[in-house]
């Protein structure tokens, strides 16, 4: 079986020149894919609609969300989020929530998907923050709770910066257990508190860092037993990263999103990967590396 993967052209929205946030890293990610034989030259993907008003106000709250869909946010908050204000990059943070969402469905019914996009992890109730507007595994995570797919939700944050947003939306629902592992000192610079944090010294290498998370993640399998895992599989922690502080490899990154993707198949937990964050002057470079997260999903999926 093929995995499924989703995707939309509009997932990148024009930014201006230099801006630290690499929008185009999405599309190159879809044509490393077609490169390496994971997509096919034309289509191959499973295209979200954007996400609804309500959908993302169950996550966020309705006055942050609709004035987000009227773009109407203060300076302030558009600051602190990092991206301008406009229909693009909305429609852009509705189509990325709906990606999540629609992979996680399709997750449930063929064991392991993955959305090209995702992982904004930092925006959290009546805020967006650090280039996120909306918080798509909290959108995505509520809906299929309320929908009542999914009765216990396992996120497992590998991205090299906390996933504050989401702790603090599920801090008193213990529907969804939150896993943040991440460098301590690392953005933002005051920390939510997840179910379980581990942050992680500067400049930790491959082995380290991989023996944390088996011990870490092991003990969650039995404790949590969710029905359903999102996997932030940020590229950050990577050594040639412009904003990460770890210092992993190519082969790092495989070895951690084989260990998080096998350790669930191997339960028979369905699983979703989002790509999260990865930040330098090359976005062909970043693309690479979030396509080990998708090339080992595809081994998993037919694993």
């Amino acid at each position: 079986m093929s995995l499924p993967v989703v995707y939309h052209p509009d997932y990148m929205a024009p930014l201006r020149a230099g801006h630290r946030f690499p929008m185009s890293k999405y599309g190159y990610l879809r044509d490393h894919l077609v490169r390496d034989s994971l997509l096919p030259e034309a289509g191959g993907y499973i295209a979200p609609a954007p996400a609804s008003l309500a959908q993302i106000a169950a996550a966020h709250g309705w006055d942050y969300t609709d004035r987000a869909f009227r773009l109407c946010l203060t300076e302030g908050e558009v600051r602190e989020i990092g991206l301008p204000q406009n229909e693009r990059v909305i429609r852009r943070a509705r189509l990325s929530s709906a990606g999540t969402t629609l992979a996680a469905r399709l997750a449930l019914e063929h064991g392991v998907a993955v959305n090209l996009a995702g992982g904004s992890h930092h925006a959290g109730p009546q805020r967006g923050a650090g280039f996120c507007v909306f918080n798509d595994v909290a959108v995505a995570a509520r809906t299929l709770l309320d929908e009542g797919h999914v009765r216990r939700i396992l996120v497992v944050d590998c991205d090299v910066h906390q996933g504050d947003g989401t702790a603090a939306i599920f801090a008193n629902d213990p529907a969804v257990f939150t896993l943040s592992l991440h460098a301590e000192k690392n953005y933002p610079a005051r920390k939510q508190t997840s179910d379980l944090d581990f942050g992680l010294p500067d400049g930790l290498r491959d082995a380290p860092y991989l023996e944390v998370l088996r011990e870490v993640l092991t003990p969650l399998w039995d404790q949590v037993r969710p029905d359903l895992v999102f996997y932030n599989a940020g590229v950050d922690p990577h050594q040639d990263d412009r904003l990460g502080r770890l210092s992993l490899t190519d082969a790092g990154l495989a070895a951690r999103d084989d260990y998080v993707l096998r350790s669930a198949v191997a339960r028979g937990i369905p699983v979703v990967g989002v790509i999260g964050g990865g930040y330098g002057p090359d976005p062909a470079e970043i693309a690479a590396r979030h396509a080990l997260m998708v090339a080992s999903a595809a081994r998993n999926v037919s694993a």
